[in-house]
C-alpha cells in the first residue's frame, strides 16, 4: 500500500450532508484570507473543523441477539426513570432511559440501537435549550422513532442542543434496519434519549463515553445462562 493510501485509509469518510457547510466555510475561508490573512487560517481550521464534524466513520457493531447498542457517539450523561414522549405511544409509565451527550467534537451521525421493524416516526418543534439539561427532553425541538423487534420495543428521541438547529432523519415508518444502521444525524451539538422496556437494565455508567453502532447500552435477554458482562 503506498504512503498516500495508507493515510486515506485512517481518514474516515464525509457524511454527504456535511458538504454543504464545509464548502461554506471554505468559501468563507477564502474571503477572510482576502481580506486579511491571519483571518483565513481561522478560517481554515473551522473549516477543517467542520468536516471533522461531519465524519462518518465506519463502525464493527456486535451481532449478539437481543443487546441494545448506542446511537450516538459522546458520553452517557444521564441514567433514569421516566415518562417517554407521548409521540412515542410508548404508555403511561416511567421507563428506563439511557441519554448521551454529543459535543460539537462528536461524530453526529446516529445509528440503530436494534435491528427490527420502525413502528413510528414523530417530529415535534420546540426549544434549544443546553441539551444536557433534563427538561430539554421536553421542551427542545426532537425527532423520535419507535422500533420493534423481536426481543423487545425501545423509543429512540434526537434531541437538538443550545447549537443545534437541525434534525436529520433518513428513515420512515414501516421501514425495517438493522442495528448499527445509519437513521439520520443532528447538526452541532445535541442529545439522544433511549427508552428501555421496563425491567431492562442499562449496562452503562453515567460519564462513560459511547460509540456510536458498537457500546452496548443493555440486553434484552440478559439473564439467559452465559449472558453476563463486566460488572454486571
Amino acid at each position: 500500500m503506498s504512503i498516500a493510501n495508507s493515510i486515506r485509509a485512517q481518514i474516515p469518510p464525509i457524511h454527504s450532508e456535511g458538504y454543504p457547510f464545509i464548502g461554506a466555510f471554505a468559501l468563507v475561508s477564502l474571503v477572510l484570507f482576502w481580506l486579511w490573512s491571519p483571518l483565513g487560517w481561522i478560517g481554515t481550521v473551522l473549516t477543517i473543523w467542520c468536516a471533522l464534524f461531519f465524519r462518518d466513520p465506519m463502525r464493527v457493531t456486535p451481532v449478539r441477539e437481543g443487546i441494545v447498542v448506542a446511537p450516538a457517539d459522546g458520553r452517557i450523561s444521564m441514567l433514569t426513570r421516566v415518562l417517554p414522549p407521548a409521540e412515542l405511544g410508548l404508555g403511561d409509565r416511567p421507563l428506563p432511559r439511557v441519554s448521551i451527550f454529543m459535543s460539537v467534537f462528536n461524530c453526529h451521525v446516529n445509528r440503530s440501537p436494534i435491528a427490527g421493524r420502525i413502528d413510528r416516526v414523530a417530529y415535534r418543534p420546540g426549544k434549544f435549550i443546553n441539551a444536557e439539561l433534563d427538561k430539554a427532553s421536553e421542551d427542545n425541538e426532537r425527532n423520535s422513532l419507535v422500533i420493534s423487534s423481536t426481543n423487545g420495543r425501545i423509543g429512540v428521541t434526537q434531541i437538538a442542543g443550545l447549537v443545534a438547529r437541525r434534525i436529520v432523519c433518513f428513515v420512515r415508518e414501516g421501514q425495517t434496519i438493522g442495528a448499527g444502521e445509519r437513521f439520520g444525524l443532528i447538526r452541532f451539538g445535541s442529545r439522544l434519549d433511549v427508552y428501555l422496556p421496563e425491567g431492562t437494565v442499562a449496562l452503562v455508567a453515567e460519564g462513560q463515553t459511547a460509540i456510536a453502532g458498537e457500546t452496548i447500552l443493555a440486553d434484552f435477554r440478559l439473564s439467559d445462562p452465559g449472558r453476563t458482562y463486566r460488572g454486571s
